[in-house]
Formats: C-alpha cells, sequence, structure tokens
C-alpha cells in the first residue's frame, strides 16, 4: 500500500510540474515580444503632410502642407553631406524635367550646417529650385521626425504624403516615383 501511495505522488507530482512548466510558458509568452513594438517615428505615407513655413534663401517665404496646385517633393540636405551631392543633379533634372507637374524645395537643416556653406553649395550647383533655410530644424526634426541626410518626401496635391525616402536613392527609382506623384 505504502508503495502504490508513493508511485501514486511521484505521478501527481509529475503531472503537476508538466501543467506548471505549460502554464508558465503560456504565462511568460503573454509577456514575452518576439519582434520589438513599432514606434511612430516620423512622417509617413498615407499621412496629411506637416504644415510649415520657411524662409528661402533668395529671402522669400515658402510654404508647404495642404493642398497645392502641384505636387511636391521636401529633400532634407546639408553641404556636407555627401549622399546630398551625390542627388542634386538628378534633382536639378527632375525640377526641369517635372516644371508644370511639380514643386521642389531643397530645405537646408542649417541647424547641422554652416549657412555661408550651404549658399556655396546653392551656387556651386546652380540650384534652379527654392532652397529654404530650416534654421533650428523645426520641420526636419519637430514635424517631420528626420533622422538623416538626405531625406526626400513626396507629397501629393491634396497634401497627401506619398512616401518617404530616407538615403541616396538610385536615379531611376527616384523618377519612376515621381512620375507616379505627378501622376496622382
Amino acid at each position: 500500500m505504502k508503495r502504490n501511495i508513493i508511485i501514486l505522488l511521484v505521478i501527481l507530482a509529475a503531472a503537476a510540474t508538466v501543467i506548471y512548466k505549460q502554464a508558465g510558458d503560456e504565462i511568460q509568452s503573454v509577456f514575452k515580444t518576439e519582434q520589438p513594438l513599432p514606434v511612430e517615428v516620423g512622417a509617413k505615407a498615407g499621412m496629411l503632410s506637416p504644415t510649415f513655413t520657411l524662409q528661402g534663401m533668395n529671402g522669400g517665404s515658402y510654404s508647404g502642407g495642404g493642398v497645392r496646385e502641384k505636387a511636391l517633393l521636401i529633400n532634407f540636405w546639408a553641404s556636407w553631406c555627401e549622399p546630398c551631392r551625390q542627388e542634386t543633379p538628378e534633382l536639378i533634372e527632375l525640377a526641369r524635367q517635372y516644371s508644370e507637374e511639380l514643386d521642389i524645395y531643397g530645405i537646408n537643416v542649417t541647424k547641422y550646417d554652416v549657412e555661408k556653406r550651404a549658399r556655396a553649395f546653392a551656387d556651386e550647383f546652380n540650384i534652379p529650385y527654392p532652397l529654404l533655410m530650416d534654421e533650428e530644424a523645426e520641420v526636419f526634426e519637430a514635424l517631420f521626425k528626420g533622422q538623416a541626410f538626405p531625406t526626400s518626401v513626396l507629397i501629393d496635391r491634396n497634401g497627401v504624403i506619398q512616401e518617404v525616402l530616407v538615403g541616396l536613392p538610385e536615379p531611376a527609382e527616384l523618377r519612376k516615383k515621381v512620375k507616379r506623384l505627378t501622376s496622382l
């Protein structure tokens, strides 16, 4: 009889251990995440573009956000940024090719640059589109949550962000995206 009680206790202990182990894993899995939780960062496709007004290098005032007659490509750049230098000739060509359907604003994030160098950059490339000065990075950081240069934001005529491009896109890919943007 003692032997049967000992066997029964061993079986019950084993069963309790298995049940506890399974329940413990399930409880832990509620709190354990396999992938990091998504964090809302910056302007994203499908969102309305933030509204802003900045001073241009030419002294004019320029605004973005809301409904417009033309689509808008905003390019955040700095004069020391090598990918920005590489991208500029393509942006100049797009500005000329799509002048009827697209506005391009080159926004120098002056907080991370020197205005004198930014102006020299503009003169070197003879940039035909407006160059704006984001002196405190309010538009780049606070509104668009920018983190790297170059960053381009493609906004349709209704003020909806269609795409955010971080880094240097391939010229053919950028042309394709602009063509799609201007056809909306």
